[in-house]
């Protein structure tokens, strides 16, 4: 049984580590399904970024927080009875996706709701038969998890026509309402503080002297967002270099990850001081190739996921083995908060607009936990219900 992270006093930092490097890196778009890039041509390493430095570790300090108190929604619509909630998973093998549809079960079962999950199986036609599976169920209320609402536009505008509130998770880039698509409202954390703050971990444990990696999968308008926002986070330290931009689906990482992973050790070698992915699973993927070359599992390279906190991901931390970090989704809470956003929308309520806020979870401040789950929530979400 996972043991779930609570919020308790007491933070330590991340432990410091200076990487001296040599690298000067070109670095291109990486949009097209699959790409990858990056050089790895030597010149003298800069010296790092004092000033960017500096605000990047008391912005870590900040995060490593986790006596955080709930300060989500206090007051709401008493529960509607009799809904029925269809949960479209982008793939349940991606672990955020998959957390959150067990926070929503659960919530579900506190509300009296049914939830049914249709998984897409992380390809274009399974998620669109998915979600016309999903319409025409005709339940009350549809989620879009973890993928973008515009691959599957003539569902959603099935949904919309026949008054079906939809409510995505991590669907477009933003939290809140959407109008195009029409959502009633879109729960993740802020996706610029997610990737500053990942890209800020860097720089701190660092000591801004890194060549960083980042792991994406351009084919999600989300996650390419987030890691083109890391990069650009990155490029405020001048010792920074960034020496790949790797795209790789989700649905590929398996195996591809690996092989890129080995790719890489090869040309950087030493260089390759950090990685930051735009979801933890891509470090489990890579945790063979490490081996195979005979890195320590306490770094280098030092592993941060810019999401999503999956028990896997606070395993691998815990033990040291080729995970340094994760910024988690509260996957939980946000399951609780899908179930009340609908609630909302089935009496006529708008959105709460709560938008949880950041964590850095490392071996120094999980307490072996293997969940990011902040208290307070479930105690404000039954109080709301219940009045």
């Amino acid at each position: 049984m996972h043991r779930n992270l609570k919020a308790t006093p007491g933070t330590r930092k991340a432990r410091a580590a200076a990487a001296a490097l040599v690298a000067a890196a070109t670095v291109l778009a990486g949009c097209e399904r699959g790409s990858s890039s990056g050089q790895g041509d030597s010149t003298t390493a800069p010296s790092g970024c004092p000033a960017v430095h500096a605000r990047a570790q008391a912005a870590v300090s900040q995060a490593e927080q986790t006596d955080v108190p709930w300060n989500g929604p206090a007051s709401g619509p008493r529960a509607v009875s009799g809904k029925s909630i269809v949960y479209v998973a982008q793939t349940m093998t991606n672990p955020g996706v998959a957390g959150t549809a067990n926070g929503l079960r659960n919530a579900a079962r506190v509300i009296g709701w049914n939830v049914r999950v249709i998984d897409g199986g992380g390809t274009p036609a399974g998620i669109q038969a998915a979600m016309s599976e999903a319409v025409t169920l005709r339940p009350s209320g549809i989620v879009i998890g973890g993928f973008d609402p515009d691959s599957t536009s003539q569902q959603v505008a099935r949904a919309n026509t026949a008054r079906i509130p939809l409510i995505g998770w991590h669907a477009v880039a933003s939290p809140g309402p959407s109008r195009r698509p029409q959502l009633f409202t879109n729960v993740t954390t802020n996706v610029q503080d997610v990737a500053r703050v990942s890209a800020q971990w860097v720089i701190s444990q660092s000591n801004g002297n890194a060549g960083v990696v980042i792991f994406t999968d351009a084919s999600i308008p989300f996650a390419r967002n987030k890691s083109e926002l890391i990069r650009k986070e990155l490029a405020t330290c001048s010792g920074v270099k960034l020496l790949a931009y790797e795209n790789i689906p989700i649905p590929d990482a398996g195996s591809r990850t690996p092989r890129e992973v080995s790719s890489l050790l090869s040309r950087f070698q030493d260089r390759w001081t950090h990685s930051i992915a735009i979801n933890d699973l891509y470090f489990a993927d890579a945790a063979p190739a490490f081996r195979a070359a005979d890195r320590k599992g306490s770094g280098p390279p030092f592993n941060i996921g810019a999401g999503d906190g999956d028990p896997s991901a606070f395993q691998r931390i815990n033990s040291a083995q080729y995970q340094a970090a994760t910024v988690p989704e509260p996957l939980s809470l946000q399951g609780w908060q899908i179930i009340d956003e609908f609630n909302r929308a089935f009496s006529g309520r708008p959105a709460s607009g709560y938008v949880a806020p950041i964590h850095v979870s490392t071996a120094g401040n999980t307490d072996g936990a293997t969940t990011w789950d902040p208290s307070g929530y479930q105690e404000a979400y039954r109080k709301i219900w219940d009045r």
